[in-house]
């Protein structure tokens, strides 16, 4: 109840309202962003061009209840439009030495990150956010817009792809 308020109040102009909105869901903004940018100064930069863009487009916002769905898929939009600009793919053999701050020091899960960046891209991208920011498959089909039925697909299809570079074994336990 307090959000669509909030809503309300950010869709007046309201630079505090809007804020608070993201911060209640600050965590979840950051470990989306930083799933696609790789390190935590990106991922701040990016979370701050989504408030502003937010800030802007607010008033287009029709669903007040839509609001986290239609910011995260701003957000991701931003991740996208970054790493093209920049160009920026980064290796896993450049991050594995670094802490990862998202995903701790679990080696586990440096292990699974280094044959995740040997599938296509369209397969880390909707594993990442099934299994990294524990997003439903409908609010992943939002924010790459695209049907829940190829969420599906390509999550099947990536899991099956990681077990075979991995051998099988590791990830049916």
């Amino acid at each position: 109840m307090e959000s669509k308020l909030l809503i309300k109040q950010a869709k007046r102009g309201d630079k505090q309202a809007l804020l608070q909105l993201v911060m209640t869901h600050q965590n979840e903004y950051y470990k989306l962003a930083y799933v696609f940018m790789n390190n935590k100064e990106d991922a701040l930069d990016t979370m701050q061009d989504m408030i502003i863009i937010l800030y802007e487009n607010i008033n287009r916002l029709k669903k007040e209840d839509s609001f986290y769905s239609w910011s995260k898929t701003i957000l991701v939009n931003i991740c996208k439009k970054k790493l093209r600009r920049n160009k920026k793919i980064i290796s896993i053999d450049d991050v594995e030495e670094q802490k990862i701050e998202v995903y701790g020091e679990c080696e586990e899960k440096i292990f699974i990150q280094k044959y995740l960046s040997k599938l296509s891209y369209r397969h880390q991208e909707v594993i990442r956010l099934k299994y990294f920011t524990d997003l439903d498959y409908e609010s992943i089909a939002q924010i790459l817009k695209i049907p829940v039925g190829t969420v599906k697909s390509r999550l099947s299809n990536g899991i099956k792809n990681l077990k075979e570079l991995i051998g099988g074994d590791y990830l049916d336990g």
